[in-house]
């Protein structure tokens, strides 16, 4: 079966993005080694990628090309209008139901990009298989956490930790209170 792996960088006060939705303070992080942070070889794990409706227009707003080229990607949201372009499919349907038979296709591992909300009505719903968080050295004062809302409690094994010269440490965990 396949895996939901929730791939982000987080603030090491948990925020993904500053209030607005920026991530410019990503930029900021000194990377004097010029890694990738395992971003390559991640990619080549994954076909699909899985993320909200905000993060989606946030991505857009960088006026780049879409940068899931390749992969299936699909997009979470309640609204009707927006209509699937060549690069993106819109899921309106209830997403556990979608997501459980996601899983069950072949298929390599699908990417959960994110935001907040998304992450958090995934891990509740059992369907988050592993979690790949890069702790940055910064403190964001305000913005939208790696988990909005109410996550419940949810058990987590250590699989690897991973240090860099710029200070961002790489925690990968199994989630143990997963249903398929």
């Amino acid at each position: 079966m396949r895996k939901i792996r929730l791939y982000i960088a987080m603030s090491l006060n948990g925020r993904i993005a500053r209030a607005d939705g920026r991530v410019d303070w990503l930029d900021a992080i000194p990377n004097p080694d010029g890694t990738d942070y395992g971003y390559a070889t991640f990619y080549e794990e994954i076909d699909t990628t899985l993320q909200g409706y905000k993060t989606y227009q946030q991505l857009l707003s960088w006026g780049i090309p879409f940068p899931y080229s390749g992969k299936t990607n699909y997009v979470l949201t309640r609204k009707k209008e927006v209509e699937n372009t060549e690069e993106v499919a819109f899921i309106r349907e209830e997403p556990v139901a979608f997501l459980q038979k996601l899983k069950r296709q072949e298929g390599k591992d699908i990417w959960l990009v994110g935001g907040g909300e998304i992450n958090t009505l995934l891990l509740n719903a059992g369907l988050i298989d592993e979690l790949e968080i890069f702790v940055m050295p910064l403190i964001l004062p305000e913005g939208i956490e790696v988990f909005g809302g109410i996550p419940k409690e949810t058990n987590l094994t250590l699989i690897k930790t991973r240090a860099f010269s710029s200070g961002a440490v790489r925690l990968t965990y199994n989630v143990e209170n997963t249903i398929a």
